[in-house]
């Protein structure tokens, strides 16, 4: 069963009871990093093992996720700024617990590449809260895996 979550700002990346922040440096320039996160949305799919269905919605405004075990989502999209900066907000999940989720891909220059980071917050009930704070491993390693393979896409070489 799909619940409304709380319609959190952008500032709620900084001021949510859960965060959790994952960064890895990769050859790819931000623009094109840019690009796949944002703008190929359907693209996920080939690069982030854990999405079976990325769709985009009202051009671009709004995203359908689905994830791997059964996870739906439905986001809003907060700010696109251009191979810098890309926000969204879930609307509604299938996620028991879960209250209010913001998810920020920031991108900065570096080395001739990019270091990504991600920042995953969250708010919800103390069982929910446990098992986010549980699964960072897990979303750590998910992380690496896809924005290494994200990489290797658009850089054609293994990184």
């Amino acid at each position: 069963m799909v619940h409304r979550l709380r319609p959190v700002g952008i500032d709620f990346v900084e001021t949510a009871p859960v965060r959790l922040v994952f960064a890895r440096e990769i050859a790819a320039a931000p623009g094109p990093v840019f690009h796949a996160l944002a703008e190929d949305v359907p693209g996920w799919r080939s690069w982030f093992a854990a999405v079976t269905l990325a769709r985009s919605l009202d051009d671009g405004a709004r995203r359908e996720i689905r994830l791997r075990g059964g996870t739906r989502l439905e986001e809003t999209v907060l700010t696109a700024k251009a191979s810098e900066l890309y926000v969204y907000r879930a609307d509604a999940t299938n996620i028991p617990g879960a209250r209010a989720l913001v998810e920020e891909w920031r991108l900065t220059p570096a080395g001739g590449g990019t270091r990504v980071r991600w920042t995953f917050a969250a708010a919800g009930t103390a069982p929910f809260r446990l098992a986010v704070r549980s699964g960072r491993a897990g979303m750590g390693r998910a992380f690496r895996q896809a924005v290494t393979t994200l990489d290797e896409r658009l850089t054609g070489r293994n990184a």
